[in-house]
């Protein structure tokens, strides 16, 4: 009996082992920076249009407003301020006295009235403070010139009221979202060794026209404005009006409220409805003793309240006055005091410099936003983040379109998407992880929550869309 015996040639080789799936969060965050930078885009065009306008409002208000805001003439000598608060009364005589701003140098002293039909808004009457003349008045809100305002609508809600104001939450509550993850994207793409530093924050002028050197571009230039973009979405949260409430209710949770002056009198009994703080009362409930103003001036400069300062009248014959510092650039001055004009006695105070460090951060990165802080020097950065930004979009957008299929049978007007499926390459620790945050985030940024939602439907929905159409046209 002849037994067979297999060759080595005969025998069958083993089956490769099946290459393990690469994770990585690579193409995960090439799909949401494209799809983000997509969609918000324009929401970011629009933001950046309007801010940049909004810089430029210090030297508008001068060329609009100069003759209510400045005076022709700087005399040696001031008027008191109660012939002053006497002139603005003559002009306008309606409304309550809410507070007073002295001026100095060229600056005119600005009397302000909160008048009833008004709403939020007042009437301020700007007189010269070295003869007592009234150089006009305006419709103010919180101190600033319709003008200013106009600008400052604008910005925040385009002039569509609640509606408005969701556009520029959702701006700033996707724009660190992008900044973040165009950076680490940037960063992946570089080689590892020498001159990587080098090529982050500088375009490749070496490589050829199209969308490698546009990349570049893009890339490059959103590094560099990368801190000054995440300070403005920042800062624009904190006083949006979804993320603005997380943010107020996480002020009062580390109790980093800015500190309140208590006006009630040592020794006064004051009214059952009144809480011990009057700051921002709308009117009296006696009338104001012009004289009582230029002694609690005097008082709050003894106490160390120099440069501009705004006083607040007493609300009732149980409060104090109020002085405040208004003093916005760097560096600030925003020391408060009550004073007791008849004892002549500083009755509470509330230093900058004993806020929590919340609350100064918070009051420094909103007049930093407004272009305040550091005067010209905030304008013009401001202006370039501005126009950085929108130099950035544009060239994401034309990459968008360099990278558009140019085959007949593929002709295209805008690149493809980044491929689906990409969160399947993700880690599975960084989904565990990941998950929870992103929900999280979605809490404390509730646009950004629901328009993350809404991408995800619509994701969803065109994918099976998509599935369910190849599958009929195998069929």
């Amino acid at each position: 009996m002849t037994s067979i015996v297999e060759t080595p040639e005969s025998t069958p080789p083993p089956a490769p082992a099946p290459t393990p799936a690469r994770t990585t969060w690579g193409g995960l965050l090439l799909r949401i920076h494209f799809y983000a930078g997509i969609l918000v885009a324009p929401f970011l065009v629009v933001a950046a249009l309007t801010g940049l306008a909004y810089t430029l409002t210090p030297q508008l208000d001068q060329i609009v407003h100069g003759e209510q805001l400045t005076v022709d003439t700087v005399g040696d000598d001031t008027r008191p301020l109660a012939d002053q608060i006497a002139a603005a009364r003559t002009a306008h005589p309606d409304g309550t006295l809410a507070s007073v701003t002295p001026g100095a140098g060229d600056a005119t002293t600005r009397v302000v009235f909160d008048v009833a039909d008004l709403g939020d808004r007042q009437h301020t009457v700007y007189v010269d403070p070295y003869t007592a003349e009234v150089r006009g008045t305006l419709t103010t809100w919180f101190g600033s010139t319709p003008l200013t305002t106009w600008l400052d609508d604008l910005h925040r809600n385009l002039h569509l009221g609640v509606v408005g104001r969701y556009y520029s939450e959702l701006a700033a509550s996707w724009l660190w979202v992008i900044v973040l993850g165009g950076i680490v994207l940037w960063w992946r793409r570089q080689r590892p060794g020498a001159g990587r530093l080098r090529r982050l924050f500088g375009p490749d002028l070496a490589a050829r026209r199209g969308v490698r050197r546009t990349r570049g571009w893009h890339a490059a230039t959103g590094l560099w404005l990368a801190v000054g973009l995440l300070f403005l979405s920042a800062t624009g949260l904190t006083w949006s009006r979804h993320a603005g409430e997380s943010f107020g209710a996480g002020l009062d949770a580390l109790d980093s409220r800015t500190p309140e002056v208590s006006t009630a009198l040592p020794g006064a009994t004051a009214p059952a409805d009144d809480a011990g703080h009057h700051e921002g009362h709308r009117g009296q409930a006696t009338a104001v003793d012009l004289a009582a103003t230029d002694r609690v001036l005097a008082i709050a400069r003894g106490a160390g309240l120099d440069g501009p300062v705004e006083i607040t009248p007493a609300a009732d014959a149980h409060s104090a006055w109020t002085v405040t510092q208004v003093d916005n650039t760097w560096p600030v001055r925003k020391d408060r005091v009550a004073v007791d004009p008849a004892a002549g006695t500083v009755t509470a105070r509330s230093d900058f410099a004993s806020w929590p460090l919340l609350a100064q951060l918070s009051g420094l990165g909103v007049q930093a936003h407004m272009g305040l802080l550091f005067g010209p020097v905030n304008q013009i950065l401001l202006a370039a983040l501005a126009l950085g930004l929108l130099c950035v979009i544009v060239w994401g957008y034309r990459m968008w379109w360099q990278r558009r299929p140019t085959r007949t049978e593929r002709r295209a007007l805008v690149g493809t998407a980044p491929e689906r499926g990409a969160w399947r390459q993700t880690p599975r620790w960084g989904l565990v992880v990941g998950v929870p945050l992103v929900v999280a985030v979605a809490v404390a940024l509730p646009v950004f929550g629901v328009t993350l939602l809404a991408f995800l439907v619509f994701d969803l929905t065109a994918g099976a869309w998509r599935a369910r159409r190849a599958g009929a046209a195998a069929g």
